[in-house]
């Protein structure tokens, strides 16, 4: 009988698994490092979406460290979660964002980091606590004003306070380093939803360093800081913040007008050396209602004026309060104001008819206008001015009481029926409104921190006048504030919550 000889099965030599080739994708998006937790995801899963991410020019980390920005987690147990971040002891973890897998899954839909939004946050709550208790961990607190919400109440102004007069200390003394350190500390506190009583709640809080600690802890302990009460006693400082109070007069002025001896308004006036420029004479003309405080029912009778002028000139008109009034608060020092048209290069001509017609109703007490410089081609700007390039005028106006519901904000006694208001209008281009509104909105702490957070970050350049890409080398549109949010990856804060 035939038999068909068995042949032996030969065994293939198992093919090397191609993740673990390791392939160099294009990062796209260097501001952005993830990590995937494995935990509840699985190991097989996470390297299908590693490689995901990877191929869409994310930078995916391997290993859990202080350079991760976004972790992501499919890990529905918070509390879990949160305490296995916790034990991983991580310096940076405060500043990371934790999120959820739907976060992964719009990006990669998008090709891009989507804004972290509340949806996304799997946040490490804390339980509510007593009245007067001190809470024993600290929610997580971002370095960045621009990823803060800070509104107008502040639970630790007794700290803020003491904060904003050594700033402004170093100010005056030109020590930019210092100043600027002791801002981002009052910046962090009132962000925060509960008031310091324990310096031991504040050591992983970002921005605090060695001084702020020490001055937190005498304000603690004391109920006063040492350093503060020195400095309210200096008489140089005295003298430098009453001649900065007047309007048209900076710390550099003020400081030459020390050293020659001079020590109050009187000294000035009466010193006929000195020749005051024109918005320093108004500055000292005014100085009784200019230095008080503007209040918001103030603010609105200007609105309907400003509106009033504006709609005269042209019906097409778009004008934006901005300001602390746009960011919630009930008083100012004085009121600011974008307006615009559709019609590019019309809003040149804009604010020159607006004065005109102050001027004929016989309310302009003092203009002073600075045509626009403003010039696309000179863009974009990688040094930081204080001021935009938009034309702007400086204005005070008279404002009478039967235009204030309520009254005017005026000290007792005064019979006059009428105050001086500062009011600064600015007139961008339509297609650089949103910018312009973004920027004059504030506060200067928010402003610089979201600037700083777009360089660093995001590897762009933002100001007043645009947001510039330096990765793809192209400036990026934008018809709302939402939208310069969106390009930079930032969930949208809203005005009243940027009070940094």
């Amino acid at each position: 009988m035939f038999h068909t000889p068995i042949v032996p099965r030969v065994r293939k030599r198992p093919r090397p698994a191609e993740a673990a080739i390791p392939r160099r994708e294009e990062v796209k998006f260097e501001g952005v490092r993830l990590y995937l937790v494995e935990r509840k995801m699985g190991r097989s899963r996470r390297s299908f979406l590693t490689q995901l991410a990877r191929s869409k020019g994310f930078t995916v980390e391997d290993v859990l460290s202080d350079e991760v920005t976004h972790v992501v987690s499919e890990d529905s147990q918070t509390s879990s979660l949160w305490k296995w971040l916790n034990e991983c002891a991580l310096k940076n973890l405060p500043n990371m964002h934790v999120l959820n897998i739907s976060w992964f899954t719009d990006s990669m839909k998008e090709g891009r980091p989507v804004a972290v939004e509340t949806k996304y946050l799997i946040e490490d709550t804390l339980p509510t606590l007593p009245e007067g208790s001190t809470p024993t961990a600290v929610v997580t607190v971002s370095q960045y004003a621009c990823q803060r919400r800070t509104t107008t109440e502040n639970k630790n102004n007794i700290f803020t306070d003491a904060f904003e007069v050594l700033a402004e200390n170093y100010e005056f003394n030109e020590m930019d380093g210092p100043c600027l350190a002791f801002r981002r500390a009052a910046s962090v506190l009132k962000s925060l939803p509960w008031a310091v009583q324990c310096l031991e709640t504040t050591h992983d809080l970002p921005c605090l360093g060695e001084h702020a600690e020490t001055v937190i802890d005498e304000i603690l302990q004391c109920g006063r800081s040492f350093d503060v009460e020195k400095i309210l006693s200096d008489e140089r400082y005295q003298t430098l913040k009453l001649f900065t109070s007047v309007f048209g007069v900076g710390p550099k002025t003020a400081e030459k007008w020390y050293r020659r001896g001079l020590r109050s308004f009187s000294d000035i006036l009466a010193d006929r050396s000195i020749h005051l420029n024109r918005m320093q004479q108004n500055g000292f003309l005014h100085y009784g209602d200019i230095s008080r405080a503007v209040s918001k029912a103030e603010a609105q009778a200007l609105m309907n004026i400003i509106d009033e002028a504006v709609h005269a000139i042209t019906s097409d008109a778009v004008l934006a309060l901005t300001g602390g009034f746009r960011r919630g608060k009930e008083f100012g020092h004085d009121v600011d104001f974008i307006v615009t048209t559709p019609e590019l290069g019309k809003e040149e001509i804009l604010l020159p008819n607006i004065m005109n017609r102050l001027t004929k109703q016989g309310i302009l007490l003092y203009s002073d206008y600075q045509a626009s410089t403003f010039d696309m081609s000179k863009l974009p700007s990688h040094r930081f001015e204080a001021m935009d390039h938009f034309a702007k005028c400086f204005l005070i106006l008279r404002l009478e009481v039967s235009q204030v519901e309520g009254g005017l904000n005026c000290v007792e006694g005064d019979s006059r029926g009428w105050r001086a208001v500062r009011v600064d209008l600015v007139a961008p281009p339509m297609d650089r409104f949103a910018f312009a509104l973004l920027g004059w909105s504030g506060s200067r702490q928010f402003e610089r921190d979201l600037r700083r957070f777009a360089r660093v970050e995001r590897h762009m350049l933002l100001d007043n006048h645009a947001l510039y890409d330096k990765t793809k080398k192209e400036f990026l549109a934008a018809t709302t504030e939402k939208d310069i949010f969106a390009h930079l990856g930032l969930e949208y804060i809203e005005p009243w919550q940027r009070n940094a």
